[in-house]
C-alpha cells in the first residue's frame, strides 16, 4: 500500500499551543482540526515521515541525520511556555542513507548534517498530528536557489521511498506574506492564488502539473502571495514524490482572511 505524499500548513510559530487571540479566537482552529485528523487520511500508520520544512535551506539536499534530534526554536517573540515544548520524536539515519542513495541515483548531490535538531516547520504540526512522537522523522533541506523544477526533480527521486510505508510531507504555507497578511486588500489575491493551486494540484494531467509549478510565478499573485517561495517549495517536493496521482484538496481555510490550503497525493 503505497503511503501519501502530502503538502501542508504548519501554522505561524507556535500558534496551536499558545492561547487564541481575543479578536479572532477560531483563526487557528480549522487548521489545527486537519492537522489533528492527518492520520485518520493516511491509507495506513506510516513506518517512517519524511518531512521537507521551510525553514531549513542549504548549498545541496541534506538530511538531518541525527539518532535522537532536538527542537530548534527558531521562531521568537512568543510566550515563555512555547519554548519549553517537547517533541521526542527519534531521528530515522538508515532512511536518510537511503534518501542519499535515491538522490545520487537521479544524478543529485546531498549532504547530511548530524547535530542540526528539528525546527518549527516539523515539530509545531506534526505534534498536533502525531501527538505521541513515536513515529522516525528524516528531515530533508531545501536546495539554496530555491528553484521549482530541481525540487520537483528531488521528489521525483524520493517516490519509491512511498512504497516502502514513507509518508513524504512538505510543510510550508500555500500563502506567505507576512506584511500583507493583516491587510484586507490582500484577500482577494491570495483567492485567486489559492484557486490557482488548487487547479493545477487537483484537475491538471501530471505532466501539465509538472509544467505550471515550475513557472509558478505566472500564477495569479504569485509574487504577492509569495515574495519568497521558499514556503512554497516543500510542496515542489511532495508534487514531484506524487508520480502520476492526482492531488486531493484536502484542507481549505482561512488566516487573517487569507486563503490557505493542504493537498494530498495518494
Amino acid at each position: 500500500m503505497r503511503q501519501a505524499a502530502i503538502y501542508l500548513p504548519h501554522g505561524g510559530g507556535p500558534c496551536f499551543f499558545m492561547e487564541p487571540p481575543p479578536d479572532d479566537p477560531l483563526r487557528w482552529v480549522a487548521m489545527r482540526e486537519y492537522l489533528a485528523a492527518l492520520p485518520t487520511l493516511l491509507p495506513q500508520r506510516p513506518a517512517a515521515l519524511l518531512v521537507i520544512s521551510a525553514h531549513w535551506e542549504r548549498p545541496r539536499p541534506t538530511v538531518l541525520s541525527a539518532a535522537a534530534p532536538g527542537l530548534l526554536f527558531d521562531y521568537s517573540n512568543f510566550p515563555p511556555h512555547t519554548y519549553q515544548l517537547t517533541y521526542p520524536a527519534p531521528g530515522a539515519p538508515a532512511l536518510g542513507a537511503k534518501v542519499r542513495e535515491l538522490l545520487a541515483g537521479a544524478g543529485i548531490e546531498s549532504d547530511e548534517d548530524k547535530h542540526r535538531d528539528f525546527d518549527h516547520g516539523i515539530f509545531i504540526p506534526l505534534k498536533v498530528s502525531f501527538p505521541h512522537a513515536d513515529i522516525p522523522i528524516l528531515q530533508l533541506s531545501l536546495q539554496s536557489g530555491l528553484d521549482p523544477a530541481r525540487h520537483l526533480a528531488i521528489g521525483r527521486a524520493l517516490s519509491p521511498l512511498r512504497e516502502e510505508n514513507v509518508a513524504i510531507i512538505g510543510s510550508g504555507l500555500s500563502f506567505h506574506n507576512l506584511g500583507a497578511l493583516t491587510d484586507p486588500r490582500f484577500n482577494r489575491p491570495a483567492a485567486e492564488f489559492d484557486h490557482w493551486l488548487t487547479h493545477t494540484l487537483c484537475e491538471s494531467p501530471p505532466r501539465d502539473r509538472t509544467e505550471l509549478l515550475t513557472r509558478w510565478l505566472t500564477a495569479p499573485h504569485a509574487r504577492a502571495c509569495h515574495p519568497r517561495e521558499e514556503h512554497l517549495m516543500p510542496l515542489m517536493v511532495a508534487a514531484g514524490a506524487a508520480g502520476a496521482d492526482g492531488g486531493k484538496h484536502v484542507f481549505g481555510g482561512h488566516i487573517w482572511g487569507k486563503a490557505v490550503s493542504a493537498y494530498h497525493f495518494s
